[in-house]
Formats: structure tokens, sequence, C-alpha cells
């Protein structure tokens, strides 16, 4: 999920790929990682798309890109995890995220549940 967050994923499938029932793959991996697949899927996604924001990409491009098919649900989803909504967020500056190495920023602005 983190390098293939683009594609269209989904818990079948990658249950498949790891030789296990989609009910089982779904409770192992949140064991695993604290959250369910698809939360986990969305998160990357929303990581990625904040990347793309401070580099001047539309939300609507940005959405596209990291394989989020509305963009209804992209913006519910972004401002639930980090507590603003896409457009407010490429529109702050980024100065201090820009400022450090990317290994920094990453882990930084990795997008948590808000509230």
């Amino acid at each position: 999920m983190d390098r293939a967050y683009a594609e269209p994923l989904d818990v079948p499938t990658m249950a498949k790929q790891a030789l296990m029932s989609p009910a089982h793959f779904s409770r192992e991996f949140k064991a695993a990682y604290g959250e369910t697949p698809y939360a986990y899927l969305m998160a990357r996604r929303v990581e990625r798309a904040m990347a793309l924001l401070r580099d001047g990409w539309t939300v609507t491009d940005a959405c596209i890109a990291v394989g989020a098919t509305s963009l209804g649900s992209f913006s519910s989803t972004f401002t639930r995890l980090t507590g603003e909504t896409p457009s407010s967020y490429r529109s702050r500056p980024h100065q201090a995220v820009e400022a450090m190495p990317a290994c920094m920023a990453k882990i930084l602005t990795r997008p948590t549940p808000f509230g």
C-alpha cells in the first residue's frame, strides 16, 4: 500500500495476495498496524496529497494523482485527518516543511486522525 497507494486497492485483492480470507486479512492488518487497511490506505493517500499540494498542485489534480475516486470523499477524509481542508492546506505557507530533510518532513507531516 505504501508504494501502490494510487492503485485501486481493495481488501479482497490484498487478502488474496496474502493468501488469507478478507476478514482474516483485515483483522491481522489491524492487529499489526493499529488501523484498518482502508484507513491506512487513505492516510497514505492524504500524506502524498499533502506533498503535492505543497508543490502547488490543485486539489482536484492531487486527488486524482493519489488514486481517490471522489473529490468530496477525499476532501472529507483529508479534513478529518489533518484538521483543515485541502484548499486551506494548499494556500498556507509551508516554509518549515520545505526547509527540512524529506525524511523528517515525511515523519512530521504524517496525517493522523484529528480530534
